[in-house]
């Protein structure tokens, strides 16, 4: 699975995680993705979808 939403195009950045003696080791951010069917091009298609875009409505889900 490819860590990327097919909608925003958010992907995995990466960052630093630190210990309480404040020792940096790295890591990676993942984005929140879940696989939703969604309407693109006029098609259904089941997709990734990060939860943003889910809750902001830009994943229309067609009617049953």
């Amino acid at each position: 699975m490819a860590y990327k939403c097919e909608l925003c195009g958010k992907k995995p950045v990466s960052g630093k995680s630190y210990s309480h003696s404040h020792k940096a080791t790295k890591r990676v951010f993942r984005p929140n993705l879940h696989k939703q069917k969604v309407t693109l091009d006029g098609s259904t298609q089941s997709v990734y979808i990060c939860t943003v875009c889910i809750k902001s409505g830009k994943a229309v889900r067609p009617l049953k």
